[in-house]
């Protein structure tokens, strides 16, 4: 969180609940599923708020961001290169050596396995990299 702010009494996750309840459209409903997803997937990760707004999902490193923009839900893996994608999910940020996104459209369908295939596999690539 942001040292010395307002936001500093509040937890990480009243906070992307507040961003939730604030949307009130059909991103906030899109990050809803996505944050249960994650949850499901990776029930140790840890929620943090960071770089002004942005809900983080954690467990020994960053495993994916939450963004909301005007016209899509971007989740962004942090490690998301090193990452198989047998389903292929990922469909933005795909120049990168690093990070890989997926931006979910008002509409889209969300392949929850598959999804939850990627946190998991992202999580243990923190784990494994952080026992180093």
């Amino acid at each position: 969180m942001q040292e010395g702010s307002a936001q500093d009494d509040k937890s990480a996750s009243e906070l992307i609940d507040g961003r939730i309840k604030e949307l009130g459209d059909w991103r906030g409903e899109t990050l809803v599923r996505l944050r249960a997803l994650i949850r499901q997937a990776a029930p140790e990760a840890v929620e943090t708020w960071k770089w002004r707004g942005v809900p983080v999902w954690e467990d020994a490193g960053i495993i994916c961001t939450g963004e909301t923009y005007k016209a899509v839900v971007k989740l962004t893996f942090a490690k998301g290169a090193a990452l198989s994608d047998p389903k292929k999910l990922f469909n933005s940020s795909l120049e990168g050596n690093t990070r890989r996104a997926i931006d979910f459209k008002e509409g889209d369908a969300v392949d929850a396995d598959a999804l939850k295939a990627l946190v998991r596999e992202a999580v243990a690539l923190n784990r494994s990299k952080a026992k180093r």
